[in-house]
């Protein structure tokens, strides 16, 4: 693949995306992850597709959401949607 490839082309959708969320260990914020991505991704499932871990010192919370994503577009809405969040800190 070339540079200017596009992620359609460099991914085949529908297929299974992580998303990967570090936020502020607050108790809502997992809830919050995971009625964002339902919003987009009707069909994740937070028991089977929801990981975390709580950062050593116990201040911050890393997630990994594995969506089963369908375009470009609902990737971008997903991360748009996170990153606007107040608890989130960044999205990868």
């Amino acid at each position: 693949m070339s540079e200017n490839s596009t992620i359609e082309e460099l991914l085949k959708f529908p297929c299974p995306f992580a998303i990967k969320i570090m936020g502020f260990n607050q108790p809502e914020l997992i809830a919050e992850v995971r009625t964002i991505i339902i919003k987009y991704a009707e069909d994740f499932n937070h028991e089977k597709d929801l990981q975390y871990k709580l950062s050593r010192a116990g201040n911050y919370l890393s997630i990994t959401a594995t969506v089963n994503a369908t375009s470009k577009a609902q990737l971008d809405n997903i991360y748009l949607a996170l990153n606007k969040h107040p608890l989130v800190k960044i999205t990868l």
